[in-house]
């Protein structure tokens, strides 16, 4: 099938960006890495931010948690990757979702790592002179959970979610970790990154919205890391982890409203939002039902929500978080 048509969509998508993007370990993992608690700050009722010495990255990473209903009993933890913004801005699970009264009576340590802006929370190879250093799958997976376990009573089990960018880092962080997480969420993501296609969108968002060279991350396109990086590609190795995938359409939505909860009556917003929220979601709603299709030729078992309208927008992002919740609760053993 041509990729033609799509890449033209992702021209298009990456020269919107130029402007204003809407998103404005397993077994043998090591336990923590070196890594440790430099200070927990309590900001509001059962949430902190922890800042988190990390090893790899040389710097401590902010972490907001929202904490387990029974703080005494050992709790799993759901990991909530931001988008292309890494959470700076106002454009973090809990600047933009209703984390605190959804998640208040459950028994889930929920943890939103802040920063890694057009990382793909991956490991590069090299610092960026514009994003710096990024070993982030490293932190995520080798430093981070153990120092939460400790922190806040972890019981060891994990599962992940993230939007956009990170929809397709949820699929690279469980493929390269089997086992470590019983659940991945993926939220207008694109699970592809070696084809033409997923190229052209990982560029999107690292160089076109970030300013990063993607050299310094995967190197040039003939390198392996493209595939290997490629959830894809490497699809096989999800199998026995509970996956969901959801996508809008791009089309107007019932969220895509003057009133909107990511609008709040500016018609600047409603404009962007109809414009280069639509292109990106098209986008990855193409990605994501090819992942479908690949994942079931495979007979790997998902769930999908795949909407007749929506655009790239936290609104609808929350209503998957939600709609999602039922299955990464049952994998993660929470009543």
């Amino acid at each position: 099938m041509s990729h033609r048509p799509a890449l033209k969509l992702l021209a298009a998508l990456a020269s919107a960006c130029l402007l204003s993007c809407v998103a404005a370990g397993g077994a043998g993992a090591d336990p923590g890495g070196g890594a440790a608690v430099v200070s927990n700050r309590v900001i509001a009722d059962r949430t902190s931010v922890v800042d988190v010495f990390s090893p790899s990255m040389g710097r401590p990473i902010p972490v907001t948690v929202y904490r387990a209903a029974n703080p005494e009993i050992p709790a799993p933890t759901l990991y909530l990757l931001n988008g292309a913004a890494g959470g700076d801005g106002g454009s973090s699970w809990f600047d933009r979702t209703d984390i605190a009264g959804f998640f208040g009576d459950q028994q889930v340590n929920v943890v939103v790592p802040t920063g890694g802006a057009a990382s793909y929370y991956t490991d590069w190879y090299r610092d960026d002179p514009v994003l710096g250093r990024n070993q982030w799958a490293t932190f995520l997976t080798r430093e981070l959970p153990a120092v939460v376990d400790a922190e806040f009573r972890g019981n060891g089990m994990n599962a992940i979610a993230g939007i956009s960018m990170a929809g397709t880092s949820v699929f690279q962080l469980a493929l390269a970790h089997p086992g470590f997480y019983t659940a991945a969420a993926s939220y207008s993501g694109c699970a592809m990154t070696s084809d033409p296609l997923g190229r052209a969108y990982v560029k999107s968002v690292v160089e076109m919205r970030g300013r990063g060279n993607t050299l310094n991350m995967w190197g040039p396109d003939s390198d392996r890391a493209w595939t290997d990086n490629d959830p894809y590609v490497n699809a096989e190795k999800l199998r026995g982890t509970e996956l969901y995938i959801s996508s809008g359409s791009g089309l107007p939505g019932p969220l895509d409203t003057i009133d909107g909860p990511d609008v709040n009556g500016s018609p600047g917003k409603l404009v962007e939002q109809l414009a280069v929220g639509a292109l990106i979601e098209s986008a990855t709603d193409r990605c994501s039902r090819m992942m479908q299709a690949r994942l079931d030729s495979l007979g790997i078992p998902a769930t999908y929500n795949f909407r007749d309208n929506g655009t790239h927008s936290w609104g609808y992002w929350q209503g998957d978080l939600h709609d999602s919740w039922p299955l990464l609760a049952r994998s993660l053993g929470v009543a």
